[in-house]
């Protein structure tokens, strides 16, 4: 839930951030010199992409969350069994050996969202955040019906 609650905040934030830019952008523009509406144009293109990124961002979370909870009650969801250090922290080692499996499982039946998933998480565990996100979408794609990349 904490996770949730920052992501709102940060999100609207951003939101926040981009009405400020943006009109900052249009402010230049009704200027009307060359270079104002040069860089307004150009402040305006920040907010487009900032608003593309956040969209895109929010529907891999709700997409993701949808997964899990399908996989929830399947009760096809990943048992934590990572050792952790004195601190919490998830041991490298024990992170590792679940990932092993993980790939393992997920080389034996490549069509199956769900071990993609639990491989997405086991690459989360094991600190590839690019490689999670990555067999995420393609868990996401092959639950969706949609072609995905390999």
């Amino acid at each position: 839930m904490r996770a949730k609650i920052t992501y709102a905040v940060t999100a609207a934030v951003l939101v926040v951030y981009f009405v400020l830019v943006g009109s900052r952008g249009v402010l230049l523009i009704q200027n009307g010199t060359p270079v104002t509406v040069t860089f307004g144009v150009a402040v305006l293109i920040l907010p487009v992409i900032g608003v593309w990124f956040l969209w895109k961002n929010t529907q891999f979370v709700r997409n993701a969350n949808r997964l899990a909870a399908e996989l929830d009650a399947e009760g096809g969801l990943p048992v934590d069994e990572l050792r952790r250090t004195a601190s919490g922290r998830i041991d490298r080692d024990s992170a590792d050996e679940v990932f092993a499996r993980r790939k393992a499982e997920t080389e034996a039946a490549p069509d199956d969202w769900r071990s993609w998933f639990r491989l997405a998480v086991a690459y989360h565990d094991a600190r590839d955040t690019p490689r999670a996100r990555k067999a995420m979408q393609r868990a996401i794609a092959l639950h969706d019906g949609k072609p995905s990349q390999a």
